[in-house]
């Protein structure tokens, strides 16, 4: 069988080289793709001093690393770098000091004291901060929207990056300003044994087989579990598309906790054929049996809409930073037709969307929310963009069922209208 190529070059209106639906049955979730010109003549929608400014407002989730020889104007309390013994290199004990990480948010006077090289910022959520940057993830809308995480930007200096690693979930690399070295390995079943001496989760071995430069508008698709490491070659910046990929636990406890308050409060661990007990402290076979009943079986107690319902709050509530404001005053629903027609509904950036079908109706998931609506009207919020025309609303069908759902929405704070 011929093995597919590692890395393409993008062809016109394909920023992934071919067509999505080659892409994923090929490349997602099995093997990398390096692309090259996937974005020609990208220009990024963020300066590395907007990035900079972003790091130190508050509620931004920013952090600098500090790889290796950066020497800090004494970042932290007076601590200044000792020598280092020979047996401290044998033993890796150097890892705790040659990499730093500082969590935000930053101010200039942080800025101010780091070295002029080897050091990178990183600000996740960027999309939901600047409208131009989530702009981007209308190139990815091949991929479910709710399935999207977040765009993250990395600003490094020459020498900088964040160490060799491994990702739980996919990822699109995009190369914004200047380049940057990146290696990965493709071996089957790569060493993934993290150092147990930093605060990173850095890869205690890393044996790259691939290494390419990303000038700008290059991109690296990289599947999970795909060793990696990226080091900035001169000034750089780095746009990570990232997707959501909640752990099998995560998914479990919300889960639980969900069916938990489904449970009415009579439901409870019973034991009308208790016995005398030979040892009041065992706990028995017989204990654990009725424990059981009281639990049932935890994938099946909801019913397929029960559970649909879960999913759908769940989903659309995943990691969100934000949290929507309620209006203090509800909007007037008597003129808001006449408002829809003249101008447009803009989502809060923390406000995710997902639908599905459900009779002959739709359910609407909003931040964990769910509402009933008009299939015309569910799909049309859910596809987006953030910002949508309020007059190809209004033209949709079922307008009353319609409004009601626009006016709960801007009620609860999830959408905003803006005059156009």
């Amino acid at each position: 069988m011929k093995s597919l190529p590692i890395e393409i070059r993008a062809r016109k209106n394909q920023p992934l080289g071919m067509p999505p639906a080659r892409f994923l049955r090929d490349y997602w979730q099995k093997g990398p793709l390096l692309i090259r010109g996937a974005f020609p003549e990208f220009q990024p929608p963020l300066s590395p001093d907007d990035l900079a400014g972003l790091a130190c407002m508050d509620g931004a989730l920013a952090r600098i690393i500090l790889r290796g020889d950066g020497k800090a104007k004494s970042l932290d309390s007076g601590s200044r770098p000792r020598r280092v013994r020979n047996d401290d290199k044998k033993n890796g004990a150097t890892a705790k000091r040659d990499w730093k990480v500082l969590n935000g948010p930053f101010d200039d006077a942080t800025f101010a004291k780091l070295p002029e090289s080897r050091w990178t910022l990183l600000v996740q959520d960027v999309d939901k901060w600047d409208a131009d940057t989530a702009a981007l993830l209308d190139c990815f809308r091949f991929i479910p929207s709710w399935r999207v995480d977040d765009v993250m930007i990395s600003y490094a200096t020459d020498g900088g990056g964040v160490g060799a690693h491994v990702d739980q979930y996919d990822v699109f690399l995009l190369q914004g300003l200047g380049q940057r070295r990146w290696s990965i390995d493709t071996r089957p079943n790569p060493p993934t044994t993290f150092r147990e001496n930093v605060e990173l989760k850095l890869l205690e071995r890393f044996s790259p087989t691939r290494t390419w430069i990303l000038e700008p508008g290059d991109m690296l698709y990289l599947p999970p579990g795909v060793p990696h490491d990226g080091v900035a070659v001169g000034e750089c910046t780095t746009f990570s598309i990232g997707m959501r990929a909640p752990a099998a636990g995560e998914l479990l406890f919300d889960f639980a906790a969900h069916l938990a308050e489904t449970l009415p409060e009579s439901q409870r661990f019973a034991d009308p054929d208790l016995q005398p007990a030979r040892d009041p402290g065992e706990i028995d076979d017989a204990a654990l049996r009725r424990a059981r009943r009281a639990l049932g079986p935890v994938a099946t107690a909801l019913d397929d809409e029960a559970f649909a319902d879960w999913f759908g709050t769940f989903v659309t509530r995943y990691r969100v930073a934000q949290v929507a404001v309620p209006r203090k005053r509800h909007i007037d629903r008597a003129t808001l037709a006449e408002r829809l027609s003249h101008a447009s509904l803009e989502h809060d950036p923390g406000s995710r969307l997902a639908w599905r079908r459900h009779g002959r109706g739709a359910r609407l998931y909003v931040a964990g929310n769910v509402f009933d609506a008009p299939v015309a009207w569910a799909k049309a919020l859910a596809a987006g963009p953030r910002r949508i025309d309020g007059s190809r609303l209004a033209q949709l069908p079922e307008a009353t069922s319609g409004f009601a759902l626009i006016a709960a929405l801007i009620d609860a704070g999830h959408v905003t209208l803006r005059r156009r």
